[in-house]
């Protein structure tokens, strides 16, 4: 059986990307999470978003499908998301939610979750774009943040 991610990529008129500050790892990282039972990807993004920064949200197109190779019975689903509706605000997932110029990107951002938005850039506003479906190779956020705290 699988477990089963989205995350919502959403960028401002600005094309600055929403990011989102976990209270719990002290990391940057796109709105988002698991999926529930019955709940399908889609409809768990839009909850997810709403959950973590107040936002209402609807999908505009799926990005990718990604497989990580150290826990190999987890998928994740990204998409590119606009917002309808709500407030930006804090909740109990995150202390700080905020848009940065790509270039601007916090240094503690995951790695796997950058790699998504230049996934979603790769393709801007085309109606025929495709989803990447991919096999992510980086290390897992956990240990990713071993590291980073080491360095």
């Amino acid at each position: 059986m699988f477990s089963i991610g989205a995350f919502a990529i959403i960028f401002d008129e600005c094309e600055r990307v929403l990011l989102c500050h976990r209270r719990d790892l002290n990391l940057w990282n796109l709105p988002g999470g698991g999926v529930e039972s019955g709940e399908l990807p889609n409809e768990a993004v839009v909850r997810e978003v709403e959950e973590e920064t107040g936002l209402e949200v609807v999908i505009e197109r799926l990005v990718g499908v990604y497989g990580k190779v150290y826990k190999r019975d987890e998928l994740v689903f990204s998409f590119v998301c606009r917002v309808v509706g709500g407030e930006l605000m804090l909740t109990d997932e995150a202390d700080e939610c905020k848009y940065f110029a790509i270039n601007d990107i916090p240094v503690d951002t995951i790695p796997k979750h950058v790699e998504r938005i230049f996934d979603a850039l790769a393709a801007p506003g085309k109606d025929d774009a495709q989803p990447i479906f991919r096999r992510e190779f980086s290390v897992s956020t956990k240990e990713w943040t071993q590291q980073l705290k080491s360095s």
